[in-house]
């Protein structure tokens, strides 16, 4: 079962067009990577499935239900643009947004308690949201947003603004959410973490998709073009052989990078005749290398 299905949808601004026959499917049960550059059509499509746009063309589902369906569940959604009320304390700021989601009584007191302690911020409710640093603000607001615990969770940029622990905090929360059959769909620029979290992901680029799949079998349908060797004797040779586009020498390896058309294999039978080849490594390239390759430098 898919958690969200878009169909061909289409979205324009007067004569942009943000998403141009946008086709996705996002598997219940799991984290979800929606990755693009600036301007790529990620949050205009994000904003299509909460309903807050409409598309122009095409239908986006949400558990099989359409956007006018009463019986669409409630969707978790942290927006890229942050909106909590800066005067108001941690502990009732979180109390504030859970009633609005319909939780009442001891059900809300327990998830706010239990919601400052997974996020770190138990010691900070009876401050004022203004006080908190960028980090504790993002926290917050990733608590505000789940914690009615929804089958679906939609997060902008999540990873905006936290430090490595508060990083790994997040990401080990998104994990145990996927472990308990939720599903997580988010944007970043932050090609790494999509790497290490997501279990499939997609890839647009003004409005289309350029790939989509699992990140496995992304990294590995993509040729690598860099090749990790040890050498046993004379490496002088190895930037004058006619497939090598590039060599940087690392530790006790040679990260040689190949000529465009050329491959592994003939690197390999031209150092064979050279040298002893102690150990010779087709690198298989990552997500933010395919990035590149695919949407550009100027966009990384």
């Amino acid at each position: 079962m898919n958690a969200v299905t878009i169909s061909r949808v289409c979205k324009s601004f007067g004569s942009v067009r943000a998403v141009d026959e946008l086709s996705v499917q996002v598997p219940a049960g799991s984290i979800y990577g929606f990755l693009g550059p600036n301007g790529a059509g990620k949050t205009t499509t994000i904003r299509m499935i909460m309903n807050i746009l409409r598309p122009d063309s095409g239908s986006v589902e949400v558990f099989g239900n359409g956007s006018g369906d009463k019986r669409r569940p409630a969707i978790g959604y942290m927006p890229e643009e942050r909106g909590l009320y800066r005067k108001m304390k941690v502990q009732k700021a979180l109390a504030y947004f859970g009633a609005i989601k319909g939780l009442r009584g001891p059900g809300l007191s327990g998830r706010v308690a239990n919601w400052l302690g997974r996020v770190g911020l138990a010691d900070w409710a009876d401050k004022k949201v203004e006080e908190l640093s960028r980090g504790m603000h993002q926290k917050l607001q990733f608590a505000v947003t789940a914690i009615d615990e929804p089958e679906l969770l939609i997060l902008d940029e999540p990873f905006s603004g936290l430090d490595p622990v508060n990083l790994d905090l997040i990401k080990a929360i998104i994990l145990e959410m996927r472990n308990e059959g939720k599903t997580v769909l988010f944007s970043t620029h932050v090609m790494d973490e999509a790497q290490r979290l997501c279990d499939r992901i997609v890839l647009i680029n003004t409005g289309r998709v350029v790939l989509e799949g699992s990140v496995e079998q992304i990294r590995r349908d993509h040729t690598a073009d860099v090749v990790s060797v040890q050498l046993g004797g004379d490496t002088g040779f190895v930037a004058g052989l006619s497939m090598v586009a590039g060599v940087i020498a690392k530790d006790n390896r040679l990260e040689i990078s190949l000529a465009d058309g050329c491959d592994s294999q003939d690197l390999l039978q031209a150092l064979i005749g050279k040298t002893p080849v102690l150990a010779f490594e087709v690198k298989t390239p990552s997500l933010h290398e395919i990035f590149i390759k695919e949407v550009g430098a100027g966009n990384a």
